[in-house]
């Protein structure tokens, strides 16, 4: 994808553990789509992080290196002896990470990484990377942790802000109706939801970019390449910002279909 060196370019992916449609295990398909992408700022969902044996099995580190970029790991929980959870991959310097849990009891492990980038000229933008449980009362539990004044609401946060990520969240859910009052959405500024799940017959919106108002969305993506369409089960939500902060109108923005 062309990306305009004038605009910030967000992705938010569920990777299945580079798990694709064949079955297969394969990072180095997940690393072809995200070269393609050319993102500033990468969130990447079940990501499986094994230190043994070849540097593939590491995605998290072979992503990094791969696209030369610095890379934030937020473990959720342990997965045949790795580390599973969330990445932040960025170009900027990273000021600070901190990982918040959002288990709730009996269901499997969640919880969202943020990570606190030095963007120039932007300044600071704190960046949360979600993954919310399957469970529609699961995820009410979960958006009330959200809500709490440690997490999204926490006072200390003097940035903007981007929260992304898969929220497993197809309907008008709580999780849902917070984020939207509480943030732009690029759900909200398109004719159309953003389908994501499953990769080649997209019928869920699943994967979701929340903003500031100060931020400025110029043009919204999901990234359909036929590599992209086996790599996961997932597709990725590529968005472009205006750099500049300073103004906090919203324009209308197109949406896209790339291959």
């Amino acid at each position: 994808m062309v990306k305009n060196p004038d605009v910030l370019r967000v992705v938010t992916y569920n990777i299945h553990k580079s798990r694709g449609l064949d079955g297969r295990i394969r990072p180095e398909r997940i690393a072809k789509v995200l070269q393609k992408l050319n993102a500033d700022i990468i969130s990447l969902q079940e990501v499986w992080s094994y230190k043994e044996g070849p540097l593939r099995k590491d995605q998290a580190r072979f992503f990094s290196e791969e696209l030369k970029l610095t890379c934030c790991v937020g473990e959720t929980r342990k997965y045949r002896g790795g580390i599973y959870g969330n990445i932040i991959l960025t170009r900027f310097p990273v000021l600070l990470t901190k990982t918040y849990d959002l288990t709730v009891v009996q269901r499997e492990e969640r919880g969202s990484l943020r990570a606190d980038l030095d963007i120039q000229p932007v300044g600071l933008v704190h960046v949360f990377n979600i993954h919310l449980g399957t469970g529609y009362f699961e995820r009410k539990r979960q958006a009330q942790k959200l809500i709490d004044v440690t997490l999204l609401k926490n006072p200390d946060l003097k940035g903007t802000r981007l929260v992304m990520g898969d929220f497993n969240e197809w309907t008008l859910g709580l999780t849902t109706k917070f984020l939207q009052e509480q943030f732009r959405s690029v759900d909200a500024v398109t004719v159309h939801p953003v389908k994501t799940f499953p990769g080649l017959m997209p019928m869920l919106p699943l994967d979701h970019i929340y903003f500031d108002s100060a931020f400025k969305l110029e043009r919204l993506t999901i990234y359909r390449s036929p590599l992209a369409l086996i790599a996961s089960d997932h597709l990725p939500v590529v968005a472009d910002f205006e750099q500049n902060v300073a103004s906090a109108k919203q324009e209308s923005v197109s949406t896209a279909v790339s291959g």
